[in-house]
């Protein structure tokens, strides 16, 4: 049995060429395309070509060309049926099961489309021709829309003058338009209506440009019904698993390292009329994180940009913290908020694109630090209310899937609450005289932490805590069951005081059968030690803090391992290999 086109299509959607080429040949980018060596033939000199706008691979000393599946067949020996199968599961697909059910969902998929798009394209053609159409046309002309825009992207006007529902019937049986969403039964009538009679619409496609489900907006103003309705969720129409545009924005991401995620049709068209066409908008709900790790396969910035005024606030707020714990250590997330309650479609409008890309650069904000400056404007100046501020830090922090990037925004947040407390730890702060560090001291310090790696530093601080907290680490000895360092001058220093302090029962760091250097280089270069030396009497925080540390270094192992396997995978494609690597990295997010 044959797989069907939009399957295929949609991994092809999904993963870029040289994605994939890159697991086998290493590519440099050169202009638009990669270049590298052949893998169908030994050379010296690059020939083999990969452009990721056009979808192909091309080798010119052996003529070689085709897309991913061509490729995948060629390099590793593999029939067509098994590179799908080993792609699906790289664009993190679900594997095709030729079942009855889907054959059926199949015949479902292509009526559903087939009635989506002949809705559109009919609909178009009203705004353009019916004369009836003429209240739609005046409302896009005000909003400064030619018939460019709307031909780009496909409006049209649900006239009430026509029955379509009865055109569609000759081809469609009822249960199948009924399913289709664009219609339901009214009482009074007895009949169905469309349900975005009276609207314009926008027809909203699926990563492969296919027509999914409609946007509406009224265009008088008629305060007793939505200004804007979207088609329901339908088994192919997902809201939370789409965003506007992407059909058309996705192909820009070859050239374009950020894309600006907004709340409206109209800001995307907005924008894209002024040439910023790396625009796209959720589709009436919350954000999502699946619309999130959708871009992030595209863009590794995405700059989301929702109305200036109150609720557009509001709805940045909520985003920011739907989405944070999708941050990973290669992408970015900012926010934009537009001055003068203005949102994207008027700014740029108003101003020009190079205003607005000018204005995006110097304000946008980091995801952490929105939230930071949030919840800090909410905080006021007595116990209570920072303690609820710091909690609620502390739990946005700890969602965060990936360690690393949770890591590093905990101890921002934590470093921040640090600087608006800065008498709390005075009192430890008296044991300890600060001296100005000369500058060649300061250059010293600066060029051996440079040279340090980053497991080295996390070493550090686990040595940190065990000896400036032994008794409580002793007490909780079974912490340190099982963990692993990796620098031999760290392996041997933990080793001697375990062994010295009887299981860090009774510590003397006098008595250590070590070089002192060793020791000061943990004194001096442990990235947890001012933190430990503010909350010193706070033994569960420490833990907090040591558990957190553990957890990075065994990440740190299962990270070597996995790196190990990537490298091997990329040589052998072996399943058995693919399935190691997907039990560590699940141990990962476990982790």
């Amino acid at each position: 049995m044959k797989y069907p086109k939009e399957y295929l299509d949609e991994i092809k959607t999904r993963l870029k060429v040289s994605t994939v080429v890159s697991k086998t040949v290493k590519l440099k980018k050169k202009g638009k395309e990669y270049v590298g060596l052949s893998p169908f033939k030994t050379e010296k000199t690059p020939s083999f070509t990969v452009n990721d706008e056009k979808e192909f691979y091309h080798c010119f000393s052996t003529s070689e060309h085709g897309n991913i599946f061509d490729f995948v067949m060629k390099t590793q020996n593999l029939r067509f049926g098994e590179a799908v199968k080993m792609l699906s599961n790289l664009a993190g697909m679900q594997p095709y099961t030729f079942s009855k059910q889907d054959e059926e969902r199949e015949k479902k998929w292509k009526l559903y489309k087939s009635i989506c798009s002949e809705f559109s394209e009919f609909y178009n053609n009203e705004l353009f021709k019916n004369k009836n159409s003429i209240i739609a046309k005046n409302y896009l002309k005000a909003r400064g829309l030619s018939g460019v825009e709307v031909k780009n992207f496909n409006l049209g006007f649900v006239t009430e003058h026509l029955d379509y529902y009865e055109i569609l019937k000759k081809n469609f049986d009822e249960e199948t338009i009924k399913d289709s969403g664009l219609f339901y039964f009214d009482e009074k009538k007895k009949k169905f209506v469309s349900r975005f009679r009276n609207r314009i619409i926008f027809p909203i496609n699926n990563i492969s440009g296919n027509v999914i489900g409609f946007g509406g907006r009224i265009v008088d103003e008629n305060k007793n019904v939505a200004k804007y309705i979207n088609s329901p969720e339908t088994p192919f129409f997902k809201k939370g698993s789409n965003l506007y545009n992407l059909d058309k924005a996705r192909k820009l991401s070859n050239r374009l390292e950020d894309v600006y995620l907004v709340e409206g049709y109209m800001d995307v068209i907005g924008l894209s009329k002024n040439g910023i066409q790396n625009t796209v908008a959720n589709l009436g709900t919350a954000l999502t994180s699946k619309q999130i790790q959708i871009l992030n396969q595209f863009y590794n910035h995405i700059i989301i940009c929702f109305d200036g005024d109150q609720s557009g606030y509001k709805a940045a707020l909520r985003a920011a913290e739907n989405i944070i714990d999708e941050l990973k250590p290669d992408k970015k997330i900012s926010f934009l908020i537009l001055e003068n309650n203005l949102d994207p479609d008027n700014f740029v409008n108003k101003h020009g694109k190079d205003k607005f890309l000018e204005f995006s650069n110097k304000n946008s904000i980091p995801i952490h630090k929105f939230i930071f400056e949030h919840y800090l404007n909410q905080t006021n100046d007595n116990p209570s209310s920072k303690a609820i501020f710091e909690k609620k830090l502390r739990n946005i922090a700890s969602n965060i899937k990936d360690s690393f990037v949770k890591k590093y925004t905990l101890e921002f947040f934590l470093q921040k609450i640090s600087e608006l407390t800065p008498n709390i730890n005075s009192k430890f702060q008296k044991n300890y005289n600060t001296f100005p560090k000369s500058l060649a001291k300061t250059k010293s310090y600066y060029n051996e932490t440079k040279s340090l790696k980053s497991f080295e530093i996390k070493e550090f601080s686990f040595l940190y805590i065990l000896i400036t907290k032994p008794k409580l680490i002793h007490e909780n000895f079974r912490l340190i069951d099982n963990v692993k360092l990796y620098s031999n001058e760290n392996k041997q220093l933990f080793a001697e005081i375990l062994n010295q302090s009887e299981n860090l029962l009774n510590l003397e760091l006098s008595n250590l059968n070590v070089d002192k250097t060793l020791v000061n280089r943990v004194m001096n270069y442990a990235s947890v030690k001012h933190i430990i030396l503010k909350n010193l009497n706070d033994d569960q925080k420490i833990l907090e803090i040591f558990n957190e540390i553990i957890q990075d270094l065994k990440n740190y192992e299962l990270e070597q391992r996995i790196s190990e396997l990537e490298s091997k995978f990329s040589k052998d494609m072996s399943e058995t290999t693919f399935n190691e690597i997907k039990e560590l990295k699940k141990q990962q997010k476990i982790n």
